[in-house]
């Protein structure tokens, strides 16, 4: 989803953005810990146990009940905005990026996560889905990772790890080089991301792991089907909670990785995903043949309106972790954040302090994680797919504004299923909220490719 953080007073000015300050935190009491960044692709909101999914994710409820829940945690509707979010601090939309994208979506010298981290001295580590650039010269060792591993296009199929037939198609690669490889996509990505921990020493690193479960076309293997749930029984159903399963056992594997190498405690770990669930027909894309299952996806965003692709909760708040033991005391956190606050919040914790304004959109969320301080109310802006709907999340209110329909107002606190329009009897706060919104819409394609 695509969010724009201004300040209030920032707008009243006419500025366009919050500026970023970093300061380092004290290291004598935190030291520099290293950064584990997992994101599911296309995990509904209830897709998950700990908000009664249908299928166990006993690692994931692991970190629920022992780390902070970001209750209201903001990505994009789609994937390669909020993946363009995370990695530069800033909302999609300026860089012109509101769909999924094959072709180059950053400007080749943008401060990337990945690069600040590095000039700070952290080993960087991509491993699974890139989708900012699908050519191997557009890949994540050109934007600040050592090593990079998985898709450098989009969601894959299972066994063959195809992209959608075409020009991208072939697209699995190590550092750049297309490569073939055996083994269902999640155990692969799984497997690299554990021996890639084991091989560490001691120089603190950032690893991001953009799974692609649970993007179509889903096809598990039977050792997992036959540990879902008896009360499961249409086939594609089975597949998906299967896939859920996968993931979450992934999760785990990368957990124990961390535990048995002796650095867990000093691991700050977050997992989300890259927008909420998705109900598509699983085989009916142009990907290339991989014996999928047929039928829609059983993803679940209740009580959460929308899907993926939409600019309503369900499309955009998703299940968000942070785990960092004896750092951040186990709660549930409903201060409303977003995907673009990452990259303040590491770099916080590296140390790094930019030396020209970056131009955040995101803010650090050092404090509100470690000692729950709030955060200022802040405007946050979503650009849907081809800025056909845009929302406007301020305060307890969100506003929804279609390209060609009536403005929609919620009470999003009071209402997070968003079911009572309040347009109408709120006329004067739509009207200050689309003024606010304008302002922030006032950002976007500044930074597009040139």
């Amino acid at each position: 989803m695509s969010f724009r953080m201004l300040t209030l007073s920032c707008l009243v000015l006419g500025c366009v953005v919050l500026g970023c300050v970093v300061s380092a935190p004290a290291r004598a009491e935190t030291g520099r810990p290293n950064i584990v960044f997992m994101i599911a692709d296309d995990l509904g909101w209830a897709d998950v146990a700990f908000h009664g999914g249908n299928a166990p994710t006993p690692h994931l409820d692991r970190m629920a009940n022992e780390g902070v829940e970001l209750t209201q945690h903001y990505v994009a509707p789609v994937c390669s905005p909020t993946r363009a979010g995370f990695l530069t601090g800033r909302c999609w939309s300026r860089f012109g990026i509101t769909t999924p994208t094959n072709g180059l979506a950053l400007p080749p010298q943008t401060v990337t996560l990945a690069r600040a981290l590095r000039s700070q001295g952290y080993e960087t580590c991509l491993i699974g889905k890139w989708h900012l650039g699908s050519k191997p010269q557009w890949g994540p060792n050109h934007f600040g990772f050592d090593h990079s591993y998985g898709s450098l296009a989009g969601g894959v199929t299972a066994w063959s790890h195809r992209y959608k037939k075409g020009q991208f198609s072939v697209t699995w690669h190590r550092n750049g080089k297309l490569l073939e490889e055996t083994g269902h996509v999640t155990d692969l990505l799984a497997n690299e991301a554990v021996r890639w921990i084991g091989e560490r020493d001691d120089q603190p690193f950032f690893l991001y792991v953009p799974f692609t479960a649970v993007h179509l076309p889903i096809n598990e293997p039977q050792s997992w089907l036959d540990k879902v749930p008896a009360s499961i029984s249409s086939e594609i159903g089975r597949h998906y909670a299967a896939c859920v399963m996968h993931l979450d056992d992934a999760v785990g594997r990368v957990l124990r990785a961390l535990e048995e190498k002796g650095i867990r405690d000093n691991t700050l770990v977050v997992f989300t995903s890259d927008n909420g669930g998705s109900t598509t027909t699983n085989n009916t894309q142009p990907y290339p043949p991989d014996d999928s299952p047929a039928g829609r996806l059983t993803a679940n965003n209740g009580p959460l309106r929308g899907q993926k692709g939409t600019v309503y909760e369900g499309g955009t708040r998703v299940p968000t972790l942070v785990s960092w033991p004896g750092k951040i005391a186990a709660r549930e956190e409903p201060t409303p954040v977003a995907i673009m606050d990452w990259m303040p919040t590491f770099c916080q914790l590296a140390g790094y302090a930019p030396q020209a304004d970056l131009d955040w959109d995101g803010v650090s969320l050092v404090e509100l994680l470690q000692s729950g301080r709030p955060l200022p109310e802040r405007p946050l802006y979503v650009a849907g797919p081809r800025w056909r709907t845009v929302s406007l999340r301020l305060g307890e209110w969100k506003l929804v504004a279609h390209e060609k329909a009536a403005s929609e107002l919620f009470h999003i606190t009071a209402d997070p299923a968003e079911a009572t329009d309040l347009a109408d009897q709120e006329p004067e706060r739509v009207k200050k909220m689309l003024a606010v919104l304008q302002a922030a819409r006032a950002a976007d394609n500044d930074s597009v490719v040139k």
